[in-house]
C-alpha cells in the first residue's frame, strides 16, 4: 500500500513573537514494515534546521529561529509504502503466551525503563481499576488480557478531540471517564507497566484502506513488548491492534517526547491566537483524492507550551 501523508500546522499570534527551539517529529519510522520513498519538510519563518536520531531512534528536526514573526508554519509531505497488513501474524515465545510472565535476561535490562511507571501517584488507583481484568493467581492468554483492557477503554470512555494541551495523567482520565487518544494511550501505557510489562507511547497517523483520510490527526496509541513478537501496537481509542493503517512517527517512554511538534515562544501572554492542523492521507495507488481534515483551536494564556 502506497500513501502520501501531508501534515501542515500553522500557529498565529497577534504580534511578532520570538520562538524557542522547536523539535519536529513528522518523518515516519521506517523499517521492514514501512519504506519511505520521499520526504519533504518546509518551515516558515527563516530558520536553521539540524536533523538527529534521538535516544528512541526517532528522526527529529531541531529548528532554531533567529528572528520574530506573527506566524509559524510547518509543512511535511512523505510518500511511503506500508507492508504490515496483518497485525495478528506473529508467534509469542512459549513462556509469554500466558500472563503473568517475566522477560528473559537477554532483554530485561534494555526494557527496564519501559517497565518503570511514570505516574507513581496513580499506581494504587490503577491497580484497583485493573483488578476487574486480572487478579493474582489468574492465568490468562496475554493477548486476550491486553485486548480486554484495550477494548474496555474504547467502549467505556468518551473520546474527545485532540487539543493543544498536555496529556492527562491516568488518574485524571479514570476520574473524568474521558480523554483524547493521547490520554487513552497514556492510560494503557501505565496500566501495562503496573503489570510489569514494557510499554511505550506512540504518536502518528491513522488512515483507511481506501483513498480517504482516516482518524483525527494526529493520533496516539501504545506499543507493548511481547517476547517473540517484539513491539506490538494497541490502540485503546479504537479498541484494536494496529496494522497497516497506522503510521508511527515517534515512540518514547514519556508521552511528551513523542509529540509531532514541540517548542515554545516568548511574548505577551495573550499573543497566541490559534493553531490550525491539517492532515491529508491519500492512497496514491488508487485514483480518488481526499478532503483534508482540519481543526482550529482558540487562543489561550500560555506563553510556553508543548505544541501538537
Amino acid at each position: 500500500m502506497k500513501i502520501r501523508l501531508r501534515h501542515r500546522t500553522t500557529y498565529r499570534y497577534s504580534e511578532p513573537v520570538a520562538f524557542g527551539q522547536h523539535k519536529i517529529r513528522t518523518r515516519p519510522r521506517d523499517g521492514h514494515d514501512v519504506h519511505i520513498e520521499s520526504s519533504l519538510l518546509e518551515i516558515s519563518p527563516d530558520h536553521t534546521i539540524r536533523w538527529m536520531r534521538d535516544v528512541n531512534g526517532n528522526s527529529v528536526a531541531r529548528v532554531d529561529f533567529p528572528g520574530k514573526a506573527a506566524r509559524l508554519s510547518f509543512f511535511s509531505e512523505v510518500v511511503l509504502n506500508q507492508y504490515d497488513s496483518n497485525p495478528l501474524d506473529f508467534l509469542l515465545d512459549p513462556n509469554a503466551v500466558y500472563y503473568p510472565f517475566v522477560y528473559g535476561p537477554d532483554c530485561e535490562r534494555e526494557l527496564a525503563s519501559f517497565i518503570t511507571t511514570i505516574y507513581p501517584k496513580d499506581t494504587a488507583r490503577l491497580r484497583a481499576w485493573l483488578a476487574q481484568f486480572w487478579k493474582a493467581g489468574d492465568r490468562v492468554e496475554t493477548i486476550v488480557l491486553l485486548q480486554r483492557v484495550n477494548m474496555h477503554i474504547n467502549h467505556s470512555f468518551q473520546c474527545l478531540p485532540s487539543l493543544d494541551e498536555e496529556v492527562q495523567t491516568p488518574g485524571e482520565t479514570l476520574q473524568k471517564n474521558s480523554g483524547t487518544s493521547r490520554d487513552f494511550a497514556a492510560l494503557l501505557l501505565e496500566a501495562c507497566r503496573c503489570w510489569g510489562l514494557a510499554a511505550r507511547f506512540v504518536s502518528g497517523y491513522v488512515h483507511c484502506d481506501s483513498t480517504e483520510a482516516g482518524g483525527a490527526p494526529p493520533h496516539a496509541w501504545t506499543e507493548i513488548y511481547l517476547p517473540g513478537a517484539g513491539w506490538k501496537g494497541f490502540d485503546p481509542t479504537a479498541g484494536i491492534m494496529t496494522g497497516a493503517q497506522y503510521v508511527a512517527v515517534a515512540v518514547s517512554r514519556l508521552p511528551e517526547n513523542a509529540a509531532p511538534i514541540s517548542g515554545s515562544y516568548t511574548g505577551p501572554a495573550n499573543a497566541f491566537e490559534s493553531v490550525e492542523i491539517e492532515v491529508t492521507i491519500t492512497r496514491i495507488d488508487l485514483p480518488r483524492a481526499v478532503t483534508p481534515v482540519a481543526s482550529s483551536i482558540p487562543g489561550n494564556q500560555n506563553q510556553s507550551r508543548t505544541q501538537q
